[in-house]
């Protein structure tokens, strides 16, 4: 198996490598099964995109395979009610009512869930009519959250399954949960297997919103025999004779199915259960949409095109938000954006991170940029700050922002009025060699007044070193980061943003 682009993957790729080792003949076993696990995950956009993708797709993939007659159990690993251009404005009620129509058996939250805060997180999930799980999330006194749990048995096709589920760790660190608590997923993985086993679990079936190191040292601890999970936005199918993982790519582009052939041997305490996975990777393309989801998106569309389908500029160059160009290197696009912040606020510099972009697609030359589009792009509602700062802090925002680089990440500096060389083969903290402002060396000690985000002036992607100096537009000054990037594109009317070197990596 071969593992193929990011977010575009169009197959399926085994991570890690080493636990790919027997899938194909785990694949093309396909006795009857007891039952289907049926996964979707990282789902944003109402409508489909050139015919794949969306709810009303991905609702009719779950249709057709409950018509098979083979107990389901429809599983969601998270990150849905933001970002998307809706969310900007209910904050992810519209997610709600579409996947309350969806038939979901288990949802867990992803980081996104907490975009909007606490209190809207909670009112989110007291009006969905599926159950949330998440066995490592509490309240500010450590306490459960209404209408949530922490695992469940499920009788499926005769048998035991036990599904836990989990949120995603480092949500504080990258959204907006308040006082939430959110413990270790491993811990609490182990904690509900215990407990599942002692229930008489046949099957123990992880859901959970994790990154791909978690995802595999999940696999590696054999806490669990299935592991559904979101994230990373990849098609992924792994299984090593023990342990099955399965993520869905994103946006309901595929939604992956796993048909579990059960066995059993002896009665009593000599019992044993045997299992086999058989994958089939539901392309969306071919769906009949579910009409009922179909009909709220396009109520949705309409209530959004009287707003955003106003245009505010024409490009004179193409523009290009793919994920994998703006979280690896200077990008047209990201420098429009921090261009427009800088202006808007008066700053000498601007700082903003690459996964603030959210719309991954690409802006031919001539093509005339709605308010839709600015939208699609910063889709989080994310206010103008300005700091004053000094160089050394600056040179140390942007080591932050270089931690994972060459992988692509959300940190990744996009900056205006300045220019920084970087070594990526040095170690984390001490990559950039060099910072210029209006051509000459930065000055670690001089002050410099920095523009940015809510979200990273709160110490967002790790940017903590843009709260070490005077704050001058605080959290609750700044202006709707989207709004002032329309502002700045309607006073220039024709945009011709490029590259022009401001970030150099060797």
């Amino acid at each position: 198996m071969t593992k193929l682009t990011r977010r575009n993957a169009l197959g399926v790729i085994a991570a890690p490598a080493a636990l790919a080792a027997t899938a194909p003949a785990a694949i093309a076993q396909q006795p009857a099964p007891a039952f289907t696990l049926l996964l979707v995950n990282d789902i944003y956009k109402m409508s489909d995109d050139k015919g794949r993708g969306g709810f009303a797709r991905a609702a009719g993939i779950a249709r057709a395979e409950r018509a098979k007659g083979v107990p389901l159990l429809f599983c969601h690993a998270g990150d849905c009610y933001s970002p998307s251009l809706m969310s900007g404005f209910d904050q992810g009620a519209h997610i709600v009512a579409m996947q309350n129509k969806m038939g979901l058996d288990v949802f867990v939250p992803g980081n996104h869930e907490f975009d909007f805060g606490k209190e809207n997180y909670l009112k989110l999930t007291a009006a969905q009519t599926y159950p949330t799980f998440a066995a490592n999330l509490r309240d500010a006194a450590g306490q459960p959250l209404p209408g949530h749990k922490d695992s469940q048995i499920f009788e499926l096709g005769g048998f035991k399954v036990g599904v836990i589920g989990t949120t995603f760790d480092p949500t504080p660190q990258i959204s907006n949960p308040g006082d939430l608590k959110f413990s270790s997923t491993m811990e609490a993985l182990r904690r509900e297997a215990k407990v599942l086993k002692s229930q008489g679990a046949d099957v123990l079936v992880a859901v959970v919103h994790a990154d791909r190191a978690m995802d595999n040292e999940i696999v590696r601890s054999r806490v669990v025999d299935i592991l559904l999970t979101g994230h990373d936005h990849d098609l992924a199918i792994a299984y090593d004779g023990r342990v099955v993982m399965v993520e869905s790519n994103e946006e309901g582009n595929y939604v992956t199915a796993i048909d579990v052939a059960v066995s059993v041997r002896g009665e009593g305490a000599a019992r044993q259960v045997s299992w086999t996975p058989t994958f089939r990777v539901n392309d969306s393309r071919s769906a009949t949409p579910d009409p009922e989801v179909a009909a709220l998106v396009k109520g949705y569309e309409s209530e959004l095109s009287k707003e955003l389908d106003i245009d505010v500029a024409v490009l004179a160059a193409p523009l290009d938000s793919r994920t994998g160009v703006i979280r690896t290197q200077e990008a047209a696009i990201g420098n429009l954006i921090a261009d427009a912040i800088r202006a808007a606020t008066g700053a000498k510099l601007a700082i903003t991170n690459a996964g603030g972009i959210r719309a991954n697609k690409q802006y031919p030359a001539g093509h005339k940029l709605t308010r839709r589009d600015v939208l699609s792009e910063l889709p989080f509602g994310n206010a103008t700050v300005m700091v004053e700062i000094t160089g050394k802090d600056v040179k140390d925002a942007l080591e932050n922002g270089l931690r994972n680089a060459p992988q692509g990440a959300g940190r990744f500096p996009v900056i205006s009025g300045f220019k920084f060389e970087a070594d990526l083969k040095q170690p984390q903290g001490s990559r950039v060699l060099s910072i210029t402002v209006d051509g000459q060396p930065i000055d670690p000690a001089g002050k410099y007044t920095v523009a940015s985000n809510d979200f990273m002036l709160g110490g967002g992607d790790g940017y903590t070193a843009l709260a070490r100096g005077k704050t001058l537009i605080g959290l609750t000054d700044g202006k709707l980061m989207a709004n002032e990037v329309m502002v700045y594109l309607r006073k220039l009317g024709t945009i011709d943003a490029r590259v022009e070197g401001r970030i150099v990596l060797k």
